[in-house]
């Protein structure tokens, strides 16, 4: 994992008129870099439909922008589900990914209008029995990568070597396996598994059709599409170039789809904090945030995430520094051993790339108030002043 890097900027008056009209800690999302994200990835991927992770950041205004290019979207739950139903989004754009569901949730999928679900094992294909001529299901490969910072094949997905057996069952069940699907792990660093998983699919989806199965017609390659944090990333299109040659090889018939979740949303947020305290421990300058590990900060434990920050001094001298959160738990350490100039307390820092797992994972731990979400696009700037409660879609007034 990268260390955090910390710089020095000039243009903190932009943050602090905002923080004066908003108050901290906020989570601002620019709907244009949602945009932005959106285009380049469907510029780079142009015959791949996507599908947004919900999970990334489940805000409504990200659903509405995402929605209105033309996006589908990926459904892991039912609250999810709940929250494109307040959005009025089409059913038929979804497709839900989860691949252990209890009965009632694929009963509300149903009704909702969702179809297309995501089964790894025998004892999941046979839940779909009772529903067999309402649904078409992706059988989900495992494919662990090395290369990805959080392995995303661990816990779901067969082996490829036990797909044959599978997809016969469903054909003499008469459950409609209409593609397959596979995740090469979260911010991969190169494309490899991800043309390697294709591959592999291609010789499954062209041998299915002599284990008494339908063609199949469908191929979900997950997501993983990295951003820059602190380490050197190709750029997407450079990343795609030798995913889009092995899509090539598919059968013409084959309708491909993906997932981006933090591709879409992690540039768009920028995370404003202010110091709320500031202490000399041990030779190092303590400065305590009014956000961090339990909070914004959370996706550094689940996600396995380092975040550019910034400072805004123009001091030359520097001292070694800890940047620390405000709770009461001693694990509630942003960054350690960083060289800042000395600050003071209400001063502004800035989290970047934070629009994915961060708000969506953070906690209510020390009943500390959650940051707020401020969605910022070129026609309005508007504060939705939320629990995170909302940040799940719920709308609290």
């Amino acid at each position: 994992m990268q260390p955090t890097t910390v710089k020095q900027g000039v243009k903190g008056h932009y943050y602090r008129k905002l923080a004066e009209t908003y108050g901290t800690p906020a989570l601002l999302i620019d709907c244009r870099m949602v945009r932005h994200q959106y285009l380049l990835l469907k510029s780079a991927l142009p015959d791949v439909h996507l599908y947004y992770a919900i999970k990334a950041l489940p805000h409504p205004k990200v659903i509405e922008v995402l929605a209105a290019l033309g996006a589908g979207f990926e459904i892991a739950s039912s609250g999810e589900i709940n929250l494109l139903h307040r959005a009025r989004i089409a059913p038929r754009t979804t497709i839900h990914t989860h691949p252990i569901k209890r009965d009632p949730d694929i009963r509300q999928a149903l009704r909702f209008g969702c179809t297309t679900f995501v089964i790894d094992n025998t004892e999941e294909l046979l839940k779909f029995i009772p529903y067999k001529h309402r649904v078409g299901l992706l059988l989900r490969l495992s494919f662990q990568s090395s290369d990805a910072v959080v392995d995303l094949s661990r816990k779901f997905g067969c082996c490829p070597d036990d797909a044959p057996g599978l997809i016969h069952l469903a054909a003499r069940l008469g459950i409609h396996i209409k593609g397959l699907t596979f995740h090469a792990g979260s911010q991969c660093t190169n494309p490899s598994m991800h043309v390697h998983a294709i591959n592999v699919c291609n010789q499954i989806i062209r041998q299915s059709r002599g284990l008494g199965a339908a063609p199949m017609s469908m191929l979900d390659i997950g997501g993983g599409f990295p951003v820059a944090y602190d380490s050197r990333i190709p750029d997407i299109e450079t990343f795609t170039a030798p995913i889009r040659q092995a899509l090539n090889q598919l059968p013409p018939n084959v309708r491909v789809a993906a997932e981006p979740g933090r591709f879409l949303v992690a540039p768009a947020g920028t995370a404003m904090m202010s110091i709320i305290g500031k202490a000399w421990r041990n030779d190092r300058l303590w400065y305590y945030l009014d956000d961090g590990i339990y909070g914004l900060f959370s996706g550094q434990v689940f996600d396995h995430a380092r975040y550019p920050m910034e400072i805004f001094s123009t001091s030359p001298k520097v001292y070694p520094s800890v940047l620390a959160g405000p709770t009461c738990d001693s694990i509630d350490v942003i960054v350690e051993d960083v060289m800042l100039p000395e600050l003071e307390i209400g001063e502004i820092v800035i989290g970047r790339q934070m629009g994915a797992y961060t708000a969506a994972s953070a906690t209510s731990f020390n009943s500390l108030p959650p940051a707020k979400v401020v969605v910022i696009d070129s026609r309005q700037t508007r504060s939705l002043e939320t629990g995170r409660a909302d940040i799940a879609g719920q709308t609290q007034n």
